[in-house]
């Protein structure tokens, strides 16, 4: 009965030092996974963090932009009240800082990335700033006279200025100012959709 013992208690201790290379392997297959390169690090940002600033920006840019040109269809617009008619005033105060804001809000609205997207925040920061300043600074610059409404009544000339001008920038200088703000903060949300971005990567990954 003695050696019957025996031999149980050495094929139960063949049995567990067979399995336990099994379990150290299968534990060195999920060790080996490259948790580190599949997290997201610090500069990942989600897409939706600055989705509604960046289409503002696309949108207010293409009006800045556009609206020289075909404002005069609808009897909306700055001397020369000519539709599609390119002026050096036109170029640099109108369509530069619309197009520079239409990429910022590019860059805003696709990027995951925190740089890439705080660039396109910035650039529409500066493309507002420049529709307030630009006319100011034309005739110091030397690029052109930026003309004046065609609009005859005081409120509509006014309502043109702020359209064209300052009140267009103004707006597209706040949404900058809030994709900024949002872009420089990591939040405890970021956090958490990382890990779990992170965590589904780890678990789809085939072991090798």
């Amino acid at each position: 009965m003695f050696r019957q013992n025996a031999s149980r208690h050495e094929r139960h201790e063949s049995s567990a030092g067979d399995a336990a290379p099994a379990n150290d392997y299968a534990a060195s297959d999920r060790a080996a996974v490259p948790v580190r390169e599949t997290t997201p690090g610090r500069m990942w940002v989600p897409r939706t963090r600055g989705a509604v600033s960046g289409l503002a920006l696309i949108l207010l840019g293409l009006w800045g932009a556009l609206i020289p040109f075909v404002g005069p269809y609808f009897s909306f617009s700055f001397t020369p009240d000519e539709a599609w008619t390119w002026t050096s005033a036109r170029g640099w105060l109108e369509v530069l800082p619309g197009a520079v804001t239409v990429v910022g809000g590019i860059l805003l609205l696709f990027s995951a990335n925190r740089a890439v997207a705080g660039f396109g925040a910035w650039l529409g920061v500066v493309g507002g700033a420049w529709f307030i300043v630009g006319p100011v600074l034309a005739p110091v610059l030397h690029i052109g006279d930026p003309g004046s409404p065609t609009a005859t009544r005081p409120g509509f000339q006014a309502l043109q200025q702020l359209a064209f001008f300052e009140g267009l920038g103004a707006v597209i200088l706040f949404f900058g100012a809030v994709a900024v703000g949002r872009l420089s903060l990591r939040s405890h949300r970021d956090v958490r959709r990382a890990q779990r971005l992170a965590d589904t990567h780890v678990a789809d990954t085939p072991a090798p």
